[in-house]
């Protein structure tokens, strides 16, 4: 695995807004989504990823002019999620601008999606989201959460990442919804324990409240750090969290 640790803001977006909430409840508004794709790509990420939180839970598609609005303004790979439900929504969204796609409840009702995504357009394109949490139902002590981290499914979170490994999954993007918008750091527990099972890139998101949070979770084994609000409310910069990962050893783009 290389040092190199990209930093990637998040647009989770609902009715055109950016929001954001604390463990995926009580959403409130963040700003416009273009204006903040542009002022991130000039602030220097390295990726942008958009979520659009309510597309699965409304049973619609993702907001296709949106991401093409966002990918107008930025050169940067934009990774998008929410409402993808068959291999066609995937299509529509590489060509709408979208460079990669994030898979998470559709996938876990429908697994052979994942291996036809990774078969038609390269397991580069597929990146897995997973919403997990703490659970003494499962083996590992995490479990799967679907449609935004509302619903519980059965999944051990450990045989389900496996599972999706096989099945050609290119990127883990694990979640912690313990942690979520809480601002009390990653969850380097259940970091260190995806590490161990997976040879594929993970971002890890959920927890960040200060830049020195960066470090930790790539020394937790993440390639990849995802934030949202400290980046929103400008509490903590892009270029803060790139500095503290140079301070600590890791190369950033």
């Amino acid at each position: 695995m290389s040092l190199s640790v990209r930093v990637i803001p998040c647009l989770d977006v609902a009715e055109g807004r950016v929001v954001k909430g604390v463990n995926f409840l009580n959403l409130r508004d963040a700003g416009d989504p273009i204006e903040l794709a542009e002022r991130y790509y000039h602030d220097g990420a390295d990726e942008l990823t958009f979520l659009d939180v309510n597309a699965t839970v409304d049973n619609r598609s993702t907001m296709y002019e949106l991401v093409t609005a966002c990918a107008e303004k930025i050169f940067i790979p934009l990774t998008v999620g929410g409402g993808i439900r068959e291999i066609d929504d995937v299509a529509r969204l590489l060509g709408a601008g979208a460079d990669k796609v994030s898979v998470g409840s559709a996938g876990i009702a429908n697994p052979l999606l994942l291996n036809k995504i990774a078969n038609r357009f390269g397991n580069q394109v597929l990146v897995i989201s997973l919403d997990l949490k703490r659970s003494k139902k499962t083996e590992s002590g995490y479990i799967v959460t679907s449609h935004g981290g509302r619903e519980e499914t059965e999944l051990d979170a450990l045989a389900w990442i496996r599972q999706t490994i096989e099945l050609g999954a290119g990127e883990l993007l694990v979640n912690s919804i313990d942690a979520d918008g809480t601002r009390a750091g990653f969850d380097t527990e259940m970091l260190n324990t995806v590490r161990e099972i997976a040879s594929i890139p993970i971002i890890a998101s959920g927890g960040a409240g200060k830049a020195a949070d960066f470090p930790v979770a790539a020394a937790a084994g993440a390639n990849a750090i995802l934030a949202a609000s400290i980046f929103h409310e400008g509490s903590v910069s892009i270029a803060q969290a790139k500095a503290e990962l140079k301070l600590a050893g890791y190369e950033t783009r």
